[in-house]
């Protein structure tokens, strides 16, 4: 986990549940004496994550409609603080694609480092939600916008629009090819957990966590249409999950004559990392 990142360390709970008295009916304590809570359980990862907004990142209220992805904000902060070590300059403007109705990227990027954000969706009712959450919390409503994507054949037209210029996009891609996919991977995280048998009850939209081809797909058609927006975008960014998808999209840039990076970044036993690249004069 990146050095700067405030949730580096255990879980505070008595900070937490004092943050959000919603979370205390969900802690838990193991044979050990260790508080935690139970991650397949939707309800107790939402009350979680809220009361770490409220408390370490100067929220007010937040609120994310049932069935909708609920992200791990740890994890989420720290491609924002390894994007902000790549991107290495103040006075940043950032987009968002796939903002979801948690909002959380431009959420974390306003309160950490004061970035302007727009967030884009497909997804009318999360766009609507981001809103709200940004009439709730008057204070980043400044230089966070939240914008509904209505083209939703393509990823970066409708969302970047004539004039614009970012420094950077950023983008956490739908993992799965399926729900059958998404649903299966959620039983073997359980397994592994050493935890009963889950319902099907994972959070989050179809269009939050799986698209035609999966992630793969996904990625090669945002390389593609990123030649349409060179000249607005400093760097383009996105998670990748799957380590072994690098290869081809790493290919597919070099085709584009595209300079290309990858930034490895770990939260805990968990790899992860993010692709960036842009377009050479």
């Amino acid at each position: 986990m990146h050095p700067n990142n405030k949730n580096i360390g255990p879980y505070l709970f008595k900070q937490l549940r004092k943050a959000n008295k919603e979370l205390a009916p969900y802690v838990l304590e193991t044979d050990r004496g260790i508080q935690t809570i139970d991650f397949t359980n939707p309800k107790a990862v939402l009350e979680l994550n809220r009361a770490i907004l409220l408390s370490d990142y100067s929220l007010n209220w937040y609120e994310i409609p049932e069935g909708y992805l609920c992200p791990a904000i740890p994890g989420r902060v720290d491609y924002l603080h390894y994007l902000n070590d790549f991107i290495g300059k103040e006075d940043v403007h950032g987009l968002d694609i796939g903002t979801g109705a948690n909002f959380v990227y431009p959420l974390l990027a306003g309160s950490v480092f004061n970035w302007k954000m727009k967030g884009v969706d497909i997804d009318a009712k999360a766009i609507r939600n981001a809103n709200t959450i940004l009439e709730k919390n008057t204070h980043l409503k400044g230089f966070l916008t939240a914008t509904y994507q209505q083209d939703r054949a393509n990823i970066f037209t409708g969302a970047i629009l004539p004039g614009e210029h970012y420094d950077f996009t950023m983008c956490n891609p739908p993992f799965y090819s399926s729900e059958k996919d998404a649903f299966k991977a959620t039983k073997e995280k359980s397994k592994g957990l050493k935890l009963k048998e889950v319902e099907r009850n994972f959070a989050g939209q179809s269009n939050e966590l799986w698209c035609n081809g999966g992630e793969a797909l996904f990625i090669k058609r945002m390389v593609k249409e990123s030649v349409n927006f060179k000249s607005q975008v400093g760097w383009f960014t996105t998670l990748v999950s799957k380590s072994e998808h690098l290869a081809k999209i790493k290919k597919q840039l070099e085709k584009l004559n595209a300079e290309h990076r990858t930034v490895d970044m770990s939260q805990g036993n968990k790899k992860s990392r993010f692709l960036a690249w842009r377009f050479k004069e």
